[in-house]
């Protein structure tokens, strides 16, 4: 089932639920999300027993951030003493290792390895994604511990600040291993409706934009009843 609401605001969020049947809302187990809090309010009102899962990849996404941050502000501080070490280099950062070629691994190999506060941010992201490969909550807790210690006390104020907001979310993130959900699906829908936007050049009214939507990614059969497809 696909439906469609104007805004992020948990009046709009609570919409969704209405094209929910009491039945159907009763079997969901699980909520997959970001970390907005309009999302929280609105599936503990209409959804109490079901458990949040705070989406691993938005996770990753602040980390990254997180590293973006330290990159930019070191690269000012550098390049304002004539150093131009990290131009250019952020691709490298944020990308994952594995997709990186041969040479620009050889590249940031050596860039790694220097004593920047960016490669120090670099490996706190790096070291999160063992959070993950835990196969229970537990074991996931006690790892999120030894991290969470490491980042909190690296003096890197974009770590430090994004290392928190996890912390403070921990119990949500970790349902994850219960329900292993995220929001992929979702992400894949989001990436086909800014392809219908950017080709139909924006729409005059949201009802219009709605209704493309929901035409071409709810699997609508216009085939007239009684006529074969």
């Amino acid at each position: 089932m696909i439906e469609v609401v104007e805004g992020r605001d948990e009046e709009s969020v609570n919409g969704l639920w209405k094209a929910l049947s009491e039945d159907q809302k009763s079997n969901v187990e699980a909520v997959a999300m970001d970390m907005w809090k309009a999302f929280e309010n609105s599936v503990a009102t209409n959804l109490p027993d079901a458990d949040i899962v705070h989406d691993r990849f938005h996770i990753m996404k602040h980390l990254n951030d997180a590293v973006d941050q330290v990159r930019r502000g070191e690269h000012k501080a550098l390049k304002a003493q004539g150093d131009d070490t990290l131009k250019g280099t952020k691709y490298l950062w944020l990308s994952n290792p594995e997709n990186l070629s041969d040479s620009k691994w050889i590249d940031f190999e050596g860039l790694k390895d220097l004593h920047l506060k960016t490669a120090r941010a670099w490996a706190i992201r790096e070291q999160f994604n063992f959070f993950w490969t835990y196969a229970h909550a537990a074991w996931a807790r006690k790892f999120f511990k030894r991290w969470y210690s490491w980042a909190s006390r690296c003096q890197l104020a974009p770590v430090r600040k994004k290392a928190k907001m996890i912390h403070k979310r921990l119990e949500n993130i970790l349902t994850y291993f219960k329900h292993r959900i995220t929001t992929g699906p979702a992400e894949g829908f989001n990436s086909r409706i800014q392809s219908l936007e950017s080709s139909a050049r924006g729409f005059r009214n949201f009802a219009n934009y709605r209704a493309r939507i929901l035409f071409f990614c709810g699997g609508l059969d216009l085939i007239p009843e009684g006529q074969s497809h």
